[in-house]
């Protein structure tokens, strides 16, 4: 089961909603599939052109470890050399921080993942579960 293009949409639209009501800066966000694929991603106006890469690598990182940024990050400062391993085994494309939100339907099972970038990552993960519950997905902060 992956998450939907419809569903995909809506959770960057309600992102990128909250966001502009919290004040935040020029965001990017991206929808990813259970296998790391890319969905939809839009980026605003104003956001630097290398946040699609921030982005996709904070989604990536939850989809392909089934764990959340929050997890990642704490994972990274207790276990450095295991964060830099799966980043050699995933060619450097895991950003291990929070805004990297693990998608998971009602049953509990992982239909894909949400990179949000632009602000603090807590800023980003604030604004990406907006969009998620708009969705009416869980999300994994």
């Amino acid at each position: 089961m992956n998450v939907s293009l419809r569903k995909a949409r809506t959770v960057i639209r309600k992102t990128l909603e909250k966001g502009r009501e919290m004040e935040l800066k020029p965001m990017s966000v991206v929808v990813l599939d259970a296998g790391g694929h890319v969905i939809a991603f839009e980026r605003e106006d104003g956001a630097a052109p290398g946040r699609f890469a921030i982005a996709h690598g904070k989604a990536y990182g939850a989809v392909m470890l089934g764990m959340a940024g929050t997890a990642q990050m704490a994972r990274a400062e207790q276990q450095a050399y295991f964060m830099a391993a799966v980043n050699g085994v995933y060619g450097g494309q895991v950003v291990p921080v929070p805004g990297g939100v693990l998608l998971r339907s009602a049953k509990g099972e992982v239909v894909g993942a949400v990179g949000v970038t632009g602000d603090t990552s807590d800023n980003d993960a604030t604004a990406a579960m907006a969009g998620i519950e708009a969705a009416k997905l869980i999300g994994e902060i």
